[in-house]
């Protein structure tokens, strides 16, 4: 009998050791799953705030951008530039025009990239919408002209044609400003695009940039904005 009793309690006391062995390996992962837990929070905070000041120093940069001034920039009196619609031909005094009387219907602005050249008249009426309009003559480099092409077309209120007889292998033109560059990797181009998409210049900031006509004056949905 003394011998069961014996069996017994040792049987209790193996049971009761891997109870609390049991219960000791519980803690432990609950701890390390709080501790998991806090590393991964406290690594999305960290991650969320430099996310945050990230963007916060890129607007900032931006803002800074927008009111640097550009090196070599014309600039015109918008007061003095025209802004009639007319259906006849304008005759601008500087090329390309950077403002003045233009078509009722405006060329289509929405990162688009044209290859032959566009009416002028419509072009204007883009302008004054907040587009910048990127020229080229065959002078410009060829690996320029495709950067600049791959520039536009990412970027909404712009466009892009060739103007053989301006006077700049690359020129940029916005509403009564305009700038010429040496290539498409001069930082005056994204000093350019930054300051004048639809930057302070633009008479009818948000108006639309498709709708519009191409190069060929075909289409036109929008009249009189």
């Amino acid at each position: 009998m003394a011998a069961n009793r014996s069996t017994s309690a040792d049987r209790r006391a193996r049971i009761e050791e891997m109870r609390r062995a049991e219960q000791a390996r519980e803690r432990r992962n609950r701890f390390l799953t709080i501790g998991v837990s806090a590393v991964v929070v406290l690594s999305l905070v960290g991650f969320g705030t430099f996310v945050l000041m990230k963007k916060s120093d890129e607007e900032d940069a931006k803002a800074a951008a927008a009111k640097a001034p550009i090196s070599g920039e014309k600039s015109w009196d918008a007061a003095k530039l025209g802004r009639n619609h007319v259906e006849t031909a304008v005759k601008y005094d500087m090329k390309p025009p950077v403002g003045g009387d233009h078509h009722p219907v405006w060329l289509n602005c929405d990162g688009d990239v044209y290859d032959k050249a566009v009416p002028e008249v419509n072009a204007v009426h883009s302008l004054e919408h907040g587009a910048v309009w990127v020229t080229y003559t065959k002078k410009a480099a060829e690996a320029d002209v495709k950067k600049l092409k791959d520039k536009v077309s990412d970027t909404p209120y712009t466009l892009m044609s060739p103007v053989d007889d301006q006077s700049g292998a690359i020129m940029l033109s916005a509403w009564g400003k305009q700038v010429t560059v040496d290539s498409a990797s001069d930082p005056r181009v994204d000093a350019f695009f930054t300051k004048y998409v639809q930057g302070k210049q633009t008479p009818e900031p948000g108006a639309a940039c498709t709708g519009g006509v191409g190069a060929d004056g075909m289409g036109g949905a929008g009249m009189g904005q």
